[in-house]
């Protein structure tokens, strides 16, 4: 095939890789580049085309694989490595303590404020925060479950008005 007829078919078949380039890079002016890059690869490596195979097929391999290679190489390039000589700083066990005191002093604030709630609010809440369901909270005190659901979020709003500065 003449050098003259290859670049006729390759221009007329720049229109069809644009959309595809596009869609592989989501970013117009990274299709472009790709583009280009295809195109140059095609005539770099002209003699590797048979006569008669489909040369939109072709291009198109040629554009995927530039794609994929690309991507490979960046994701390569993210890769961080800390070859620093005070390694012993990475691998350096620390050990976090909780402060239990602080803890115990909110859990104990939390308890008081329950127990301060009317107990028409604190007796679902405390079996809701128990773990039972509402319908199951509603059999044992034997109240609608509408009522119980009410109760119960009543309790939530008045605890997180008294422990709001937690």
């Amino acid at each position: 095939m003449a050098t003259v007829d290859f670049d006729q078919m390759l221009i007329s078949n720049t229109e069809f890789l644009k959309p595809f380039a596009i869609t592989l890079t989501r970013d117009n002016e990274i299709a472009k580049d790709l583009l280009q890059e295809t195109m140059f690869r095609a005539l770099a490596n002209k003699e590797k085309y048979n006569t008669g195979t489909n040369i939109k097929a072709w291009l198109y391999t040629i554009m995927r694989n530039i794609f994929i290679n690309n991507y490979r190489r960046k994701a390569k390039q993210n890769t961080i490595f800390d070859n620093t000589p005070n390694e012993f700083l990475l691998n350096y066990n620390q050990i976090t303590t909780t402060n239990e005191a602080e803890g115990a002093l909110k859990m104990k604030d939390i308890q008081v404020a329950i127990h301060q709630l009317p107990s028409i609010f604190s007796n679902p809440f405390m079996l809701y925060f128990e773990g039972y369901k509402y319908y199951e909270i509603a059999d044992m005190l034997n109240e609608p479950l509408g009522t119980i659901k009410s109760r119960i979020h009543f309790a939530r709003k008045l605890l997180k008005e008294q422990l709001s500065r937690y």
